[in-house]
């Protein structure tokens, strides 16, 4: 076998002193009404700083016992809940007598409940899609991204990257969350792993944020890695220890894909440019782990209020989207360069003459025609 080699090392040390560590730690309490327990709150962060200089990641544990590597290893807790609702959701997936589940997840992070004060179209589009796919005996859940920007104590924190380390250095589910010494706490990924796992069916429905998938939507795409040649047992690897990951890997890696054959659908929707692209980032990265597409108008990416003002979107949600002539609908693209751009920028200004309100039920499109110098509304037919 191939000696495995040394991890690399030389970045800078994170580690910060106690005054550094205390003055953050306390900074999440600035409301006044903590002024009262100023004193509680001195003690609370020393306890938390003793455990942040012990590197107390898991103060939590138990033994792993049966079924893993090395039975005796201390495993966290946080994990050990993890990894059993993972494969409390494989069995219902399997089971014949369970009822066929699809989820379906809202990638917009806007809602009325936080800044933005409106609902998506994305949440609306789930809305419709939620009616459709609830047929008699079909389980339909949905995972709503927008609460990470809205609910207390809701975050999908970054993937660390164990994979590129090795690819059994990267824990099924994931292990390197929550992190207790670093306040790296309420990940909701945990919760999210079992949806996916109960799943037999996936759909997307993702707005385009600046050419890409929405924040959130990344946050859980890169986070579900370890379901794609992730390690189901972190005692092989005595936790993260990269240079034993390394060893196991090049001792012929099984790479278990753990959410192979299910099928997905993506919804791509944008405004202005950038649709295509989206679409076709999250069907590969869906392809790539196995996923199958759930027939040949499962991808889809459109585009709602072409150049239109953001601000001018009515409340009712209108019928679901349609495709003309019963196959994918074209796409009309948006000028490139700076000269669209400039056009861009100067309609959302000022609404063009002609120019009808844009509905997310109908899918309506904005083109421009060579030989018109006025927007149109391009609304797609009944089928």
């Amino acid at each position: 076998m191939t000696e495995a080699p040394e991890p690399r090392k030389g970045m800078p040390s994170p580690q910060l002193d106690e005054a550094e560590f205390r003055k953050r730690f306390l900074s999440q309490y600035i409301d006044p009404a903590f002024d009262p327990l100023r004193a509680e709150l001195d003690r609370i962060a020393t306890a938390a700083w003793d455990g942040y200089s012990n590197h107390r990641k898991a103060p939590r544990t138990r033994k792993a016992g049966p079924g893993f590597a090395d039975p005796d290893y201390d495993l966290a807790e946080d994990w050990i809940g993890a990894h059993e609702a993972v494969e409390q959701a494989q069995r219902e997936h399997d089971d014949p007598n369970q009822p066929p589940c699809i989820l379906i997840v809202n990638g917009s992070s806007r809602s009325e409940h936080t800044c933005p004060g409106e609902m998506s179209k994305s949440w609306r589009l789930l809305e419709i899609a939620r009616e459709i796919c609830g047929v008699e005996g079909t389980l339909v859940r949905v995972l709503d991204l927008s609460r990470l920007a809205s609910e207390y104590g809701r975050h999908i924190h970054p993937c660390k990257a164990c994979f590129s380390t090795a690819a059994a250095l990267c824990h099924w589910p994931c292990s390197c969350y929550p992190n207790y010494s670093l306040g790296q706490t309420q990940d909701w990924m945990n919760e999210i792993y079992p949806l996916w796992v109960r799943a037999h069916g996936i759909m997307l429905i993702n707005p385009v944020n600046w050419y890409s998938p929405t924040s959130p939507m990344k946050l859980m795409m890169d986070r579900l890695v370890c379901a794609d040649g992730g390690n189901p047992d972190p005692t092989s690897t005595h936790g993260k220890d990269a240079k034993k990951a390394k060893e196991l890997e090049l001792a012929d890696w099984p790479y278990p894909r753990h959410l192979e054959g299910r099928v997905f659908s993506v919804i791509v929707h944008g405004d202005v440019e950038g649709a295509e692209n989206v679409r076709r980032s999250l069907a590969d990265w869906l392809r790539f782990m196995k996923l199958k597409p759930a027939g040949p108008t499962a991808e889809l990416d459109r585009y709602i209020g072409y150049l239109e003002a953001l601000c001018d979107q009515p409340p009712g949600a209108g019928r679901r989207p349609r495709r003309a002539g019963g196959g994918p609908q074209r796409r009309p693209h948006a000028a490139s360069g700076g000269a669209g751009a400039a056009r861009g920028q100067a309609h959302r200004r000022r609404r063009r003459a002609g120019a009808g309100p844009s509905e997310v039920g109908d899918v309506r499109h904005w083109s421009v025609e060579p030989s018109h110098p006025k927007w149109r509304a391009q609304e797609i037919p009944e089928e």
